[in-house]
């Protein structure tokens, strides 16, 4: 008998990739979850990247909807209705990032400078709503904007958030060695073993570990924590920072107040020694982890409605 094996994929594992640049700048986005999978200026990387044929680790660069963050046990109630969701991060017990990480979205306009995909989520247990999603990817002389639209196909009320997911490069060595900057003035506090949200108390409490809105260097804290009481300028627009020292280089996440929260995460990852805060995570929301569950800014998208967010990437 003939070798009637099916021919090898010639798609990476992350899917379909494609490539912007100006400006100085370089990104590839890669199809699966409309992924940041490297963003460079000049020879330096912005974000920690990854292979395109390599299982996407961590969710670095992915794009997150329809929640951002975590549903703690994976249940929570809407519209009268108690639902559970297939729970994605066994290790705490929760459903994880949204649902569009997992997708293979397809492209639908493809310039130089500018990138735009698109992908259905579709009904399923646990969300019983159709939400389509654009991801535009567009390069300028300020950095990389990055923003997230959802339109609500169905009949009902949907719930709705939204959020990226890189991993910030300052420079060479580790996130112990970068100075960080967030201006929030408050952080939500967690459990050790699962995240669990616990409450919102000011930056200041405890010491001030979780105080970094004068810039300082971040040393040896843990942080995975979503920030809010966000200082803004004149334009509304909120700066997250991570500099090297040695250089006074680094990247930065500028995002407006259509994302109240930020989620920080030093990216410390004990059974991968060799990948452990190598990125600092600067995850802008529109709702914080838990959100689904407590019902905090969580958007209701309403019959043909649509919502837009977005973020910029910079180098420093």
């Amino acid at each position: 008998m003939g070798d009637e094996r099916e021919p090898a994929s010639e798609t990476p594992m992350s899917g379909e990739q494609y490539e912007i640049s100006g400006f100085g700048y370089r990104a590839v986005v890669a199809g699966v979850g409309a992924t940041l999978r490297m963003l460079t200026f000049g020879d330096r990387n912005l974000v920690v990247p990854f292979e395109a044929d390599e299982l996407r680790p961590y969710y670095r660069g992915a794009t997150l909807a329809p929640w951002p963050n975590r549903v703690l046990d994976g249940r929570y109630r809407w519209g009268g209705e108690d639902l559970q969701l297939s729970i994605t991060e066994p290790k705490r017990g929760h459903a994880l990032h949204g649902l569009a990480s997992w997708l293979e979205f397809r492209r639908v306009e493809h310039t130089a400078s500018r990138l735009v995909l698109t992908a259905t989520v579709q009904p399923q247990a646990g969300y019983p709503h159709r939400i389509s999603l654009t991801v535009t990817f567009e390069l300028a002389d300020t950095g990389l904007s990055w923003s997230v639209s959802g339109t609500n196909l169905g009949s009902r009320p949907a719930p709705f958030g939204a959020g990226p997911h890189p991993y910030l490069v300052a420079g060479p060595g580790l996130v112990d060695d970068w100075a960080l900057e967030v201006p929030a003035a408050q952080v939500q506090t967690v459990t050790e073993d699962r995240l669990v949200p616990v409450d919102v108390v000011d930056v200041g409490a405890d010491g001030g570990a979780f105080d970094f809105r004068a810039r300082r260097n971040v040393g040896g804290t843990f942080l995975d924590n979503a920030y809010t009481g966000i200082a803004r300028d004149a334009a509304g627009v909120a700066t997250v920072r991570v500099i090297d020292p040695a250089s006074g280089q680094g990247a930065g996440m500028r995002f407006g107040a259509d994302s109240p929260w930020v989620q920080v995460h030093t990216g410390d990852l004990p059974e991968a020694p060799e990948s452990s805060r190598i990125g600092l995570a600067v995850e802008p929301m529109t709702c914080p982890p838990g959100a689904l569950n407590s019902g905090t800014d969580v958007i209701r998208l309403e019959a043909g409605e649509t919502v837009s967010v977005s973020w910029e990437l910079f180098a420093i």
